[in-house]
């Protein structure tokens, strides 16, 4: 699911900051040889961390019923996860970098869940809403000056932006098909006695009738 969390990135970006030909939206670690590299605005979107939202961990089962609804199928719950991504404007001006990041920010403002428009097929077919968070300040044990150590680079404005995105756990599986009839016994025989080999309904389908098979049962 990466991969479609970053289009959509890419595509909120796109339609809100840099439309076709106003700039490029990169996904690369903005390290110093990136950043030599670049000849048009950018906005850079760096997943930094992955993390679960263990808050959001459900147990047992979901049941998926048809039109119905009756269960025909049962999978485990989603499971969810926080990625970080750390977006910088990269321009030649300073001035520039800051406007750019400024409309990054009002764009993402916006949105408190990546909207329908922007997703892909695979995120569309969760039929779930995705959280989105900006300039959230990051944990205690997160540091946003720690992260451009390891790039190597010098420290630059940047928003962070979290989206929190189930992850299929397993395929769903079929289940069997439902209860129509009740459990039937055959009396063998008892002391020594022949027994009655006609069957016994022991339990009678909610809102059935007694059979008479249960209604001698009943009787003796």
């Amino acid at each position: 699911m990466i991969h479609e969390v970053d289009e959509a990135v890419r595509r909120v970006l796109r339609g809100g900051v840099l439309p076709d030909g106003a700039g490029e939206v990169a996904f690369e670690a903005p390290t110093r040889d990136w950043a030599a590299r670049r000849n048009a605005p950018t906005l850079n979107a760096y997943l930094y961390d992955i993390r679960e939202d263990v808050a959001r961990r459900e147990r047992g089962t979901i049941a998926e019923r048809d039109a119905t609804g009756v269960v025909v199928r049962r999978r485990q719950p989603h499971r969810w996860f926080r990625l970080s991504y750390l977006v910088t404007a990269w321009t030649t001006r300073p001035e520039d970098e800051h406007r750019l990041l400024s409309a990054a920010l009002g764009c993402l403002l916006s949105h408190e869940i990546l909207p329908a428009a922007a997703l892909p097929d695979a995120l569309r077919a969760l039929e779930v809403s995705i959280p989105l968070m900006v300039a959230v300040p990051p944990p205690e044990s997160r540091s946003i000056a720690d992260i451009w150590s390891a790039l190597g680079g010098e420290l630059k404005p940047s928003l962070d932006v979290v989206i929190t995105v189930p992850f299929p756990v397993s395929p769903s599986y079929d289940v069997a098909p439902p209860v129509t009839e009740g459990a039937v016994a055959v009396v063998r025989g008892i002391d020594g006695v022949p027994g009655d080999s006609q069957p016994r309904m022991l339990r009678s389908a909610p809102g059935a009738a007694p059979s008479a098979g249960d209604q001698s049962e009943e009787k003796r």
